[in-house]
């Protein structure tokens, strides 16, 4: 069942039964899993993610007043943002939404709106449902507003809504990906000039995400030090960013360094080069060759970089014991939430089935496995005549 088959209808009722009548549009936007690249993103490198399936939606329609209301059926409970006195709450989930409207309102006066969300992207997972929120506001803010919508610049947005309003220091790659994702496709990303570039899974592969039913929260987790350890390595190297540093020039210094910051930098350095080699096996249609450069990426992440945890590690050394595995690695920015693996599809439920039930057994665990399916980016569409028809 699709997002929009799960929660469409869902989001919908509930609105009728808030609001009375129904909504004027319904926004929606994805989450994603990252194929390779991890913790490249704000070292200017390149990450090559996918939207997946899974998304936020919001029904909503305008208000005469400069409020937002918004009700969430995933925690229960209903939120109002003051578009002329916006102040943070802590850590909740209309910050997300509050923050792509502090971030939009510096651009352009904002229209109050109500509506209802809900979201199939596990929280917390990695799978970026803060993103997918993020993006899911901007587009009911720019169907309201009336204000065009331009993916890169509201990834942009969105961003700078969780960096500053939010206090995570994410890069751009979960932002850019939930508003240009494509469908069937993952995304090559320059994170440094946000150049896209669609490329196709190689034909007979599936992507299955690995829930291991731990979770981590980025603001209070070592993510904030990682990005500060990667910066300084940039300083050591005197370039803006870890991107320019070639792997033969990282070799060439390595002794110099703080053995930390060494660990933390080669991974960054090899990560970037492992993803464009990736990118060309993709285009190539060569799965083994993918597969082999995610089970590096995740020893990088496991040992250089020091973001992986017992049951990532324990549910990728699971996933590729199975014959359908090309690769697996963690995805994500680590400490708890999923891996990522390429399989053969034709083996794909037996696969998801086999290493849900090995990694109960070894954990005590219950995972969550899904099959997933390349989506489109953030979209917006008016609501028929009568609900059902969305």
């Amino acid at each position: 069942m699709s997002a929009g088959e799960a929660i469409g209808p869902a989001v919908l009722r509930e609105f009728e039964a808030r609001f009375g009548g129904g909504p004027t549009w319904v926004a929606r936007a994805p989450g994603r899993v990252n194929l390779i690249g991890e913790h490249t993103d704000y070292n200017d490198g390149f990450v090559l993610p996918m939207a997946i399936d899974r998304e936020v939606r919001i029904a909503l329609r305008p208000r005469a007043d400069r409020r937002v209301v918004l009700h969430s059926l995933d925690f229960g409970e209903t939120r109002t943002v003051e578009l002329d006195a916006m102040v943070r709450s802590g850590e909740d989930w209309i910050e997300y939404v509050q923050g792509v409207a502090w971030a939009l309102h510096k651009k352009t006066r904002l229209c109050g709106w109500e509506g209802v969300t809900a979201g199939d992207v596990p929280i917390g997972a990695g799978l970026s449902s803060s993103a997918a929120l993020e993006l899911a506001a901007a587009r009911a803010f720019s169907a309201v507003c009336g204000f065009e919508w331009e993916a890169r610049e509201m990834a942009l947005t969105a961003q700078r809504a969780e960096n500053a309003w939010v206090g995570v220091n994410c890069g751009i790659m979960d932002q850019m990906i939930s508003a240009a994702g494509e469908a069937g496709h993952a995304l090559l990303i320059d994170c440094r000039s946000l150049r896209t570039s669609p490329v196709p899974l190689p034909p007979g592969t599936a992507v299955v995400i690995l829930d291991t039913a731990t979770r981590r929260g980025l603001v209070d987790s070592a993510y904030n030090e990682r990005r500060g350890m990667c910066e300084a390595a940039a300083g050591f190297f005197r370039v803006p960013a870890l991107r320019d540093v070639s792997v033969a020039a990282f070799q060439a210094r390595a002794a110099e360094m703080d053995p930390v910051m060494r660990r933390r930098a080669r991974h960054v350095v090899t990560e970037i080069d492992r993803t464009l080699r990736a990118a060309r096996a993709l285009e190539a249609g060569d799965a083994a060759e993918v597969g082999r450069l995610m089970d590096e990426s995740h020893a990088s992440l496991r040992d250089d970089f020091e973001v992986s945890r017992g049951e990532l590690d324990a549910i990728v050394g699971i996933a590729r014991e199975h014959p359908a595995c090309h690769g697996a690695r963690m995805t994500g920015a680590g400490f708890g939430g999923c891996a990522v693996a390429l399989v053969r599809a034709d083996a794909a439920d037996d696969f998801a089935a086999t290493v849900a039930q090995r990694y109960d057994a070894a954990t005590g665990l219950r995972a969550r496995v899904y099959v997933c399916a390349a989506s489109q980016g953030a979209t917006v569409e008016v609501v028929a005549s009568h609900p059902a028809a969305v």
